[in-house]
């Protein structure tokens, strides 16, 4: 998840469409424009992934994501969501099968357009360093110059945990990497 625009580019809450570059660059993949979305397909040993960057902006993603999923006829217990996270400390991923949207607005837009929480997700945790009443712009603001140099092994850490659900399931995945 994240937001499109080369203002929201390198900020907090587009740290799931940074893992998604990361991963679609891994993979050998690159984005390209499409319907409600950019998107890029890849192959990882020998499954078609289709890696979706909502077009939508945050608080609209679900609209994005049933579009695809019903284009592409996949199950959304084949999906995995990433999203940042403000109750997790800087770069600490946790994956869950389903779960409460806890206040973040484009899961809350996911739930309510894929009728439920069940769909698996990776939360990344970018800290809650902001004073009270500053929520929006923390995780709307760049990541500082400490944090930045630290994303890309984080990033990889996160890259690897889709890659594991991919090729051992959800449940052994969230034993490694929870």
């Amino acid at each position: 998840m994240g937001n499109i625009g080369a203002k929201y580019e390198l900020t907090r809450h587009n740290v799931g469409f940074l893992i998604l570059d990361r991963l679609a660059e891994r993979l050998g993949g690159n984005f390209t424009p499409d319907r409600l979305a950019e998107i890029s397909r890849v192959k990882f040993k020998g499954r078609q992934l289709v890696l979706v960057k909502p077009a939508t902006y945050m608080n609209q993603s679900g609209k994005a994501l049933n579009y695809w999923l019903q284009q592409e006829k996949i199950n959304k217990q084949n999906l995995m969501v990433i999203a940042d996270d403000i109750a997790l400390p800087f770069g600490k991923i946790r994956i869950r099968a389903k779960g409460s949207d806890a206040g973040h607005n484009g899961l809350k837009n996911i739930e309510e357009l894929l009728m439920g929480p069940d769909y698996p997700r990776l939360r990344f945790g970018i800290g809650d360093d902001f004073a009270q009443g500053q929520k929006v712009d923390f995780v709307l603001s760049n990541f500082n110059q400490q944090e930045f140099e630290a994303l890309p092994v984080l990033m990889d850490n996160a890259c690897e945990a889709i890659l594991s659900f991919i090729s051992i399931g959800l449940e052994r995945t969230m034993n490694i990497f929870n």
